[in-house]
This record gives structure tokens, C-alpha cells and sequence, in this order.
């Protein structure tokens, strides 16, 4: 029997613009501090510790609340959780603007951390209700998905030329007037949907769930920036085992705040680990990519984000080409094309050198911007499709937590890594004429060997900068070699996961979901 799905109309469309704008603020805040951090430390005197609190809270509090507010969304209203968190973010972010001191910042970021875990779900979630129509659908979550991955980019630009004319709180204050408008407008636009049987909201849950997605990202986050520790090994290790506290509970829930039996679909496994990944490889050599940009080509903050914004091309490209080819071509396949497109561009960036220019290191980014894009929007529309009408807001949480944390990861990892190489590099490079606390902080980080260099005689700066140079880009090319191996061994798993998968008709998907149970008995 041949259903026929409803078409999205003029309606559909326009709400899509409305959803669109908190997603890019939300992921602009992610890194709009970057160039603010200087202007706002001369204002506010913040600590080291502080200092690291007002940049890291934020995207802590957004991760680990993202699984909560998802299925929060899904109990209250999708759409009501939305206005309550754009009043949450606007309001935060005007406290953020008039901060008069660090505490005070790192409470509003915290704040703001709140309603962008509020926000993100919620519009994703709401795309399933808004878009029944496979490939309007697909075409609608490709459009979020730019958005996301054009924030992070677009962030540092806005924040670069806001502060040309504005003092650091600007970078807050323009986060306003796109709440009123999502207000405003999402009144008339948006449609309610929430579990029409929900059950009772567990709040011990809800706590485990954000204490084991913060413990584990606060580690992994402390690796990437002290190294190995004690305190980021049992982080890690109390994240871990609270997040398995959590899961026996679920299973053993009659509505729990994940549904378990989702994992059971090859579908919604197979799209988690893939998002998983590609950020993990994205995040993880993005923060090598700026340095390169940065300290070894010697290019301005300001003029490295213009650089990096032909990347976003790559991402829309690869958005645009996935709706085409899942017309055609089974999903698993498609994902495993683009996993391999972007392991092709991190092969291609792992032949960088020294002297390379510019174009050299972008045309392999933008390559695997052009992977990434063919992954996370299928990817994304597979996890939201895969889940029951009922479940999706909980499903595009915990899609938007997997990225956060494979994000937090790469960054850790690969950051490691890399560090771990231009260590051993320098260990037999290090000018003679440099020795104790000098050689020590030359031969730890690339950072800590320009500030050596800048103090040294000209000869000793040369030789000093030139190695460090060599050492760096040596890290960078393992940690290429090793998204290169990463993302070719996820192919192949998500190819087998997905092997027998085919682009879900909605209006039948429903129907079977309704028709069988979503939760597992106690």
C-alpha cells in the first residue's frame, strides 16, 4: 500500500528560517569569546582558572544538559521548551554583556549554557513534526546542520569585527535581538508536539545523566590541556561509571529519559557513531589547523577566520549532495562515501609542510568539509527519523550530545597526540644555548617556543623557530594520519550497520512506532 505524506507548505519553510537563527547563535557562542578574551581580561582582571571558566563553562553546561532538555521538550512541548529557553539565552546574554566581574560572566555563560541545551534539541526535534515529506526533511536538517557548522565559523569573524568598533560585551548583546524575533515570530509559525503519554519526569536521571557528560568532557578537556593527570583520569573513570548507572536504570525504567530500545536500530546506532566521529576528527585537527595558520604561517587571528570561512562551502556542497543521493543510493552508503571523502582530505592536509601555503592546507579542509557535510546531515536526519513522533526530542539530543562529546574528544585526543610528537621531536632539537626553564618550556609547546624565541639572540631564534615550526607540523601530520585511519575503519562499520537500511518512509515508520512499544518494562 502507497501512503502518501503531507508537503510541507510556505509555513513549514518560513518556521525553518525562525529555527535556524538560534542554532547559529548557539554554536557561535561556542568559540565568539576567542578574540574578545584580551579586551575582556584589561576590563575584568580574571585568574588563569577563571579565565579558562568564563571559555570552557558555557559549552559544559550545553553538553550536559542536553539529553535532560530533549526529553524535557519531548514531556512539556517542544515549542514551549524553545520560548523558555530564548528568554533564558536572551536574558543570559544581556547579563553577560554587563558583567562587571569574572564570577559574574562565568554565572551568565553558565546561564547561557542552560538555554543553548534548551535550544538546539528543540529546533531540531521540531523539524521532525514541521517536515513529514522524506526529502523536505532531509532538506530541512540539511539547512540546520549548515547553520550549526557555519556558527562556529561565522563566530570569531562577527566577534573580530564587532570588537573593531565595540567594547567585548558586544559579542553578547547581539544575541538579543534574534531572541525577540524567535519569539516574536515562533508564536505564530511553530507548532506544539510533545509525548502525549510521557510518564514521570525522572529527575535522578536527569542528574546522572549531566554529572556523567560532564565529568567525562571536563577530563577529556583537561587531558588536551595539561596532559594525562590524575584528576583527568578520575574524571574521566567517575563519568564513565555514572554513565553506566544511568543506563542500567534506563533499562530497568518504564519511561525512561532515553529510550534504550533505540540503540537496538542499525539506523540510530550506526548515524550516533558516525556524528561521533566526524566531529572528533573536525574538532581535533580544526584546533591544529588554526595554530598552523596562526604561529607557523604567521596570519592574524581576524585574517585566519576569513581564511577558514571557503570550509563552510565545503559543508554546504556536501549537505546539498547528500539529499540528492539518498534518492538514489542506500544511506549506509552515502555516510561510508562521505567518512572516506573525509579521510581522503585528511590524508591530502597530512602532506603539509612548513613552507606549504595557505590553499594547501584549505583545499584538504574544505575536502573534508565536503565529507562531513554528506555525513552529519544524513546522519542527523537518520537519528530524528529512526525515533518514534513521541521520542524525537530526546533522539536530536542525544545526536547533538554525541557531536559535543566527539568534538570534546578529538580536540583531547588529537591535541595529545600531537603534543606527545612535538615533544619528542624537539627532545633533540633544542638550541644548546637555551637551558633550564627556557628549553623546558621550548621543547613542551609550540606557544611556550615562540615566547622562548622572542627573548633569544637572532641566530638561536632562527634555529629555535625553525625547529619548533618542524616539530609542530611533524604532530599535526601524525594526527592527520590517525582521522585518516579513524574515519576509514568507521566507514566500513557503518556500511555494515547500515547495510540493509534504506531512506525510512515516515508515514509507515510512524505507524509501526505507534503500533509497537517505545519503552521497556521494569
Amino acid at each position: 500500500m502507497t501512503t502518501t505524506t503531507a508537503k510541507a507548505g510556505w509555513k513549514e519553510w518560513v518556521g525553518l528560517a525562525v529555527l535556524v537563527l538560534p542554532v547559529l547563535l548557539v554554536s557561535m557562542d561556542l568559540s565568539v569569546l576567542f578574540f574578545a578574551l584580551p579586551m575582556l581580561s584589561q576590563d575584568l582582571t580574571p585568574t588563569g582558572s577563571q579565565l579558562l571558566w568564563i571559555v570552557d563553562i558555557y559549552g559544559f553546561f550545553l553538553a550536559g544538559l542536553l539529553i535532560t532538555m530533549g526529553s524535557l521538550g519531548d514531556r512539556i512541548g517542544r515549542k514551549r521548551l524553545l520560548m523558555l529557553g530564548a528568554l533564558a539565552f536572551g536574558g543570559a546574554s544581556v547579563v553577560a554583556a554587563y558583567s562587571t566581574s569574572a564570577e559574574m560572566l562565568i554565572a551568565a555563560r553558565a546561564l547561557l549554557g542552560l538555554g543553548g541545551a534548551t535550544l538546539a534539541p528543540s529546533t531540531l526535534s521540531l523539524l521532525r513534526n514541521m517536515f513529514h515529506d522524506d526529502a523536505q526533511r532531509r532538506t530541512a536538517i540539511g539547512v540546520w546542520t549548515g547553520a550549526f557548522s557555519g556558527g562556529l565559523a561565522i563566530g570569531p569573524i562577527i566577534a573580530g569585527a564587532l570588537l573593531e568598533f565595540f567594547w567585548w560585551g558586544s559579542v553578547f548583546l547581539i544575541n538579543v535581538p534574534v531572541m525577540v524575533l524567535l519569539l516574536v515570530l515562533g508564536a505564530f509559525l511553530l507548532p506544539e508536539f510533545k509525548d502525549p503519554n510521557p510518564g514521570r519526569f525522572d529527575l535522578l536521571s536527569a542528574v546522572l545523566s549531566m554529572a556523567g557528560v560532564l565529568a567525562v568532557i571536563y577530563g577529556v578537556k583537561q587531558i588536551a590541556e595539561d596532559g594525562v593527570t590524575d584528576t583527568s583520569l578520575i574524571a574521566i573513570g567517575a563519568g564513565l561509571v555514572i554513565g553506566l548507572i544511568f543506563v542500567i536504570r534506563q533499562v530497568r525504567m518504564t519511561h525512561p529519559l532515553i529510550d534504550p530500545s533505540l540503540f537496538r536500530r542499525g539506523a540510530f546506532t550506526g548515524s550516533i557513531l558516525a556524528n561521533t566521529m566526524v566531529t572528533f576528527a573536525a574538532a581535533g585537527l580544526g584546533i591544529l589547523a588554526v595554530q598552523y595558520l596562526q604561529v607557523v604561517l604567521g596570519i592574524s587571528p581576524f585574517r585566519a577566520a576569513l581564511w577558514m570561512l571557503p570550509t563552510i562551502v565545503g559543508t554546504i556542497v556536501g549537505v546539498t549532495l547528500a539529499s540528492v543521493l539518498a534518492k538514489r543510493i542506500r544511506p549506509g552508503l552515502v555516510i561510508g562515501l562521505g567518512l572516506v571523502i573525509g579521510a581522503a582530505g585528511f590524508a591530502l592536509v597530512s602532506q603539509i609542510q612548513v613552507g606549504s601555503s595557505v590553499v594547501a592546507l584549505l583545499t584538504g579542509y574544505i575536502i573534508v568539509t565536503l565529507g562531513l557535510g554528506l555525513v552529519i546531515a544524513l546522519a542527523t536526519d537518520l537519528i530524528v527519523a529512526a525515533a518514534p513522533p513521541e521520542r524525537a526530542g530526546a533522539a536530536a539530543a542525544l545526536s547533538e550530545t554525541a557531536s559535543e562529546f566527539g568534538g570534546a574528544l578529538g580536540i583531547a585526543t588529537l591535541g595529545s597526540v600531537a603534543i606527545a610528537v612535538y615533544r619528542d621531536q624537539m627532545s633533540a632539537k633544542i638550541p644548546e644555548q637555551l637551558t633550564g626553564e627556557a628549553a623546558d618550556a621550548a621543547g613542551a609547546t609550540l606557544g611556550g617556543a615562540v615566547a622562548v624565541a622572542e627573548q633569544a639572540p637572532p641566530g638561536v631564534k632562527r634555529t629555535l623557530l625553525e625547529s619548533a615550526f618542524e616539530s609542530f607540523t611533524q604532530g599535526f601530520h601524525f594526527a592527520a594520519y590517525l582521522s585518516t585511519g579513524l574515519l576509514v575503519l568507521m566507514a566500513i562499520l557503518v556500511v555494515i550497520l547500515l547495510r540493509k537500511m534504506r531512506m525510512p518512509d515516515t508515514a509507515s515508520a510512524d505507524a509501526q512506532s505507534a503500533a509497537s512499544p517505545t519503552t521497556t518494562s521494569s
